[in-house]
Order: C-alpha cells, then structure tokens, then sequence
C-alpha cells in the first residue's frame, strides 16, 4: 500500500504539478508570466460575463420572460 500511495505522490508532485512549480519559480523573474494562468482564467471569465448579459439583454428585448408576480413557484 505504502508503494501505492509513494506513487500517487510521484504523479501529482513530479508530473501534474511540474507547470505550477514552474510558474513560481517564473514569479522571482516576471510577474507577468507568473500570472498568465490568472490572466487567462479572468479573460475567460469576462467573456463569459458579457455573453451572459447580452443574452439577458436579447430575451428582455424580445418579451419573451415572464415578469408576472407569480411567475416562479417560489414566489406564490
């Protein structure tokens, strides 16, 4: 069991994680670089926002959403 685990540990330490150790040590060099991961995922994330709201925005404008006081269960 003990070999096992020893090699979860090689898998995740040595192998999965070997980007964010590089990353961190990038970090001493260019904070930029360090962060691009962040960058990207904030990038994703703004995208996503504004597709969000300008789907929100077609369906108010085609009156297609039901406004009605009891329009949900849980408002009855």
């Amino acid at each position: 069991m003990k070999d096992f685990f020893e090699g979860i540990q090689y898998l995740f330490e040595d192998i999965l994680f070997a980007p964010l150790n590089w990353l961190r040590e990038v970090e001493l060099e260019n904070w930029w670089a360090a962060n691009t991961l962040n960058w990207l995922f904030i990038i994703i994330c703004m995208v996503a926002i504004v597709y969000w709201i300008l789907q929100l925005k077609k369906f108010n404008d085609a009156g297609e959403e039901d406004k009605s006081i009891s329009a949900h269960s849980f408002l009855k």
